[in-house]
């Protein structure tokens, strides 16, 4: 496992899950050894964890490296593809400019349920910027390929949400659209999911907040979603 290394789901190396098993497997051993035969289980335990932290934090560091060049030319972009928005043909100008393979670009459009309807200028601009006519064709076949968002379940709770208890925090830049915390039923009592700041996924969207609506089967949710 150590020497397969961990991947990030849009199949970039994950260099923060290798490195703290690297850290731990390493700590586990030091930590054995220095321990001595009658201890060696709890110096094992010992040294792992501290091996797991050292490794997590030195991985982190190599994945921020890793997106450093994404984060810095075009963090809108970043943004969007950390929160899994659809993404714009601009976003996969700047991931294919940023060294992103074709499978990743092609695995967060599959992911983020993208559809593009491109124009000749949109496919020219494409292939002027350096995305590989893999990507462009796949774009292309979107509006036949690709498969829609998932549709929340339907939940019937019998007790109204509380009231809400959102706290808005500084926005991380300019353009960017507060989501709305609110209140989730996990089956046996309200849970509280905190907003968040996010960007949108194209020019002059608005964002219509999710919430809870009553009739006689009891509480039902209806999602919220970009217009």
């Amino acid at each position: 496992m150590v020497l397969a290394g961990c991947v990030n789901p849009n199949g970039t190396p994950n260099n923060t899950g290798t490195g703290a098993l690297v850290g731990a497997g390493s700590g586990a051993f030091l930590g054995a050894v220095a321990a001595g035969p009658r201890n060696a289980g709890v110096g094992a335990l010992i040294g792992a964890g501290a091996g797991l932290l050292a490794g997590s934090l030195i991985g982190h560091s190599m994945d921020e490296a890793q997106d450093a060049q994404l984060r810095a030319e075009a963090p809108q972009t970043y943004v969007r593809v950390q929160q899994n928005q659809p993404l714009t043909v601009a976003d996969v100008q700047a991931l294919a400019k940023a060294g992103v393979s074709d499978d990743a670009i092609i695995s967060q459009i599959v992911a983020s349920h993208t559809v593009y309807h491109l124009t000749s200028s949109d496919i020219i601009a494409l292939h002027s910027s350096g995305v590989s006519d893999k990507v462009v064709n796949y774009m292309m076949n979107t509006p036949n390929t690709a498969t829609p968002a998932p549709a929340d379940t339907m939940t019937v709770v019998n007790q109204p949400p509380p009231a809400p208890a959102d706290v808005t925090v500084v926005a991380p830049g300019p353009g960017y659209v507060w989501i709305g915390g609110e209140w989730s039923w996990n089956g046996v009592s309200w849970v509280w999911v905190g907003g968040h700041w996010a960007y949108p996924p194209y020019p002059r969207a608005v964002w219509v907040g999710g919430y809870w609506w009553r009739d006689y089967r009891g509480w039902h949710h209806a999602p919220g979603y970009w217009r």
